[in-house]
């Protein structure tokens, strides 16, 4: 069914490709960036974020032109995916970051359930796991890393990212809107796979980031199954691809490169440390491209 979907971000690494993900779904999307997205059918917005009266403004607007022709008013929203954001450590001043995606996602989160709009996704990180921006060579307390980890990040953007899941818990118990957070993996688009080859030949150059990765346009799957999904209030889920970047099965290869990290469960086969296991099991996610296929 075809939705109504407000997009913060979606000029960015990952929404360049997630948004016309949804739109091949059918789905009508708005796009509110800083920077504009070059893609037929999307309007982008200039907005800030971090201004309150903005988003509420932003959120309840027509999208585009052609809207003034009902002459009803803007049409009800009904999803807000958000992935606007600074998006890493060492772009802006630390506290700049922090204040910036804290701000920015209380904001659209209290704007949307305020304008009655019943489905908010946000982008939550790989890097609230503590380790893809730790000072030094910090090991993670164990594997697989799964959503009820003890999360533990020190730096300026992955404690933003905590703080933006509760507050996403925070509305949704108080409104009974369902937010999902994807904690997503270090995204890789199409013309990336060529550094596969390197990433399998230096096993330490990719612990930070969980020897783990997302497909963007595996992302786009993800996001639109989210958007089909009700009732399930506040939900967190790991948005990355199935499989480890190395040859060897998971197991042997964390024995061998992360030796003091215990494992919580059996690593199956090839299995990603960062477990996308519930997204597969709750929304039925499949992922199309896994690197193999281009490596």
């Amino acid at each position: 069914m075809s939705k109504r979907i407000v997009f913060t971000g979606g000029s960015g690494k990952a929404g360049r490709h997630v948004v016309p993900y949804l739109l091949g779904k059918g789905h009508q999307v708005f796009n509110l960036d800083l920077q504009p997205l070059d893609h037929p059918g999307v309007t982008t917005l200039n907005v800030d974020l971090r201004d309150s009266g903005q988003v509420f403004n932003a959120l309840s607007m027509h999208f585009d032109i052609g809207g003034l022709e009902t002459g009803n008013g803007p049409a009800p929203v009904d999803a807000v995916v958000h992935f606007a954001a600074v998006p890493r450590i060492l772009l802006q001043p630390d506290n700049v970051t922090f204040q910036a995606n804290v701000v920015s996602t209380y904001n659209v989160i209290e704007a949307a359930v305020k304008l009655g709009i019943r489905k908010i996704i946000i982008a939550s990180s790989e890097t609230i796991y503590g380790v893809c921006f730790a000072e030094g060579d910090k090991d993670y307390h164990s594997f697989p890393l799964e959503e009820d980890y003890d999360i533990d990040p020190m730096d300026s953007y992955g404690l933003s990212k905590v703080v933006n899941e509760k507050t996403a818990r925070a509305f949704a118990m108080r409104s009974g809107a369902d937010i999902y957070a994807l904690r997503i993996g270090n995204v890789v688009e199409p013309h990336e796979y060529d550094r596969f080859p390197g990433f399998v030949a230096d096993p330490p150059s990719r612990k930070r980031n969980a020897w783990s990765y997302i497909d963007a346009r595996d992302l786009g799957q993800i996001v639109d199954l989210c958007i089909a999904r009700d009732g399930l209030g506040f939900q967190i889920f790991n948005a990355v691809n199935d499989e480890i970047t190395a040859n060897e099965p998971t197991a042997d290869f964390l024995a061998k490169w992360a030796p003091n990290t215990p494992l919580t469960r059996p690593m199956v086969g090839q299995e990603a440390p960062l477990s996308n296991r519930k997204i597969r099991e709750v929304l039925g996610f499949k992922e199309e491209h896994n690197w193999r296929r281009y490596v």
